[in-house]
């Protein structure tokens, strides 16, 4: 069993349905789902190239799986995951787009997002008294992507390389794309099939707890927490103690 605290919303989230019909599955049911007619190719294909972010579930790491450390128990992280909730306020970001992030596709901020990033900066740390250490297969499964200095440092200490500094927030729509056929007409249907919910403003009221029961299966959610708190993503993480230059960068 795996845990991940993802970026999410309640099954109902117009968001949310977006991206799961793109995908093709909804992870608070585990059901599949017809995924939308592209023009120029075939559901077959369409399939095909989504399948990893399919398994995933649609959603943005916020802290990445990881194994429960042998001190710790499900019914802890839960309820450590519901005082977060409670204490962190609601945050606004400007707006997502349909975007290429290298060779693939995501739906990633249009600007700056300094309360998302904050946010997400706050997970990490948060919960990381319940991340196990990563196995020596999966140290080395994450450096054949060819890691720098300081992501490989990252990986060793929280578990993750893209994480403060290097953080980028994404919402994953693709596999890696090698055609740049595929790429375009990828990019032009998601950008038609999400314009309900970019483009604007976004109040983010949610973080969400998502499971993997075993190594390779679909992850699903588990349980979605309302942030109802009235201290800021920013505070908060200041108030967690000293922080490094990379996560106030």
């Amino acid at each position: 069993m795996r845990y991940a605290l993802y970026f999410a919303a309640d099954a109902d989230d117009r968001l949310m349905q977006l991206g799961n019909a793109w995908l093709g599955r909804n992870p608070y049911t585990g059901a599949a789902l017809p995924q939308p007619e592209l023009p120029g190719m075939t559901p077959a294909r369409f399939q095909e190239l989504t399948t990893d972010p399919r398994r995933y579930g649609f959603h943005g790491t916020l802290k990445a799986p990881f194994s429960l450390a042998t001190d710790q128990t499900e019914a802890g992280l839960l309820e450590a995951c519901a005082t977060f909730a409670a204490e962190i306020a609601p945050y606004e970001i400007e707006a997502l787009g349909v975007n290429r992030l290298g060779r693939f596709l995501a739906l990633t901020p249009e600007a700056e997002e300094p309360a998302l990033r904050a946010f997400a900066s706050l997970c990490v740390r948060r919960f990381e008294p319940f991340r196990a250490p990563l196995s020596d297969a999966d140290l080395e499964r994450r450096r054949k992507s060819g890691l720098s200095e300081k992501h490989d440092t990252y990986l060793v200490r929280w578990g993750y390389p893209y994480i403060f500094d290097k953080f980028r927030f994404h919402l994953t729509l693709s596999n890696k794309l090698e055609d740049d056929a595929d790429m375009e007409r990828l990019t032009n249907a998601a950008r038609d099939h999400f314009s309900d919910v970019t483009g604007r403003k976004r109040l983010c009221r949610h973080v969400a707890l998502y499971t993997e029961a075993e190594r390779g299966a679909p992850f699903e959610v588990h349980t979605v927490f309302e942030l109802t708190g009235n201290t800021a993503p920013a505070d908060a993480l200041s108030q967690s103690g000293h922080l490094s230059q990379e996560e106030t960068a």
